[in-house]
């Protein structure tokens, strides 16, 4: 049997935490917890609430209770098959880019199993133009994660072994 992938499961433990407990303190504490409220903390970033029904770009939005429930399902497929994927990885920086993936997926299906939707909060922008949607820790973790085996297995991949010269003396 392989051996567990450690340092995987444990950035995916860590970051699944710190997805909860970021977005209880804001939503909890910090009581931006309806649609539209919001806290300027400097002139490029806020804490805004925005309830997420869909996934990326608000793609597959889930409107219906049934189609929360598919989604449900389909995300919690993505996230075994990435654990599956974690404990085959030989490579420690491989696991571990699947585990903030893992630990991201996580995060945001325990959002939907319990909410119906996911807490987005963390608002990036420039005066009014903002790059990115409003986001959350474990979104985050799942674009780091997948930028990170992106960029291994584009730039980094391991050089094919060379055949052995045969000697053809006779």
């Amino acid at each position: 049997m392989r051996n567990l992938p450690r340092a995987g499961l444990g950035v995916a433990a860590l970051l699944l935490g710190l997805d909860q407990l970021t977005k209880w303190i804001v939503t909890g504490p910090l009581g931006i917890a309806w649609e539209g409220a919001a806290r300027e903390l400097t002139g490029f970033f806020a804490l805004r609430f925005v309830p997420n029904y869909g996934v990326s770009l608000g793609l597959l939005t889930a409107n219906s209770h049934t189609s929360r429930w598919l989604l449900v399902a389909m995300t919690g497929a993505i996230a075994a098959a990435v654990a599956v994927w974690m404990t085959r990885e030989k490579t420690r920086a491989d696991q571990i880019a699947l585990g903030a993936v893992l630990g991201g997926a996580l995060g945001n299906i325990i959002d939907r199993v319990r909410l119906g939707y996911v807490t987005d909060f963390c608002d990036l922008h420039f005066g009014e133009w903002r790059p990115f949607l409003v986001f959350n820790v474990a979104d985050g973790a799942i674009t780091l994660g997948v930028l990170v085996l992106l960029v291994r297995a584009l730039l980094m991949r391991e050089k094919p072994k060379k055949a052995p010269v045969e000697n053809v003396n006779a």
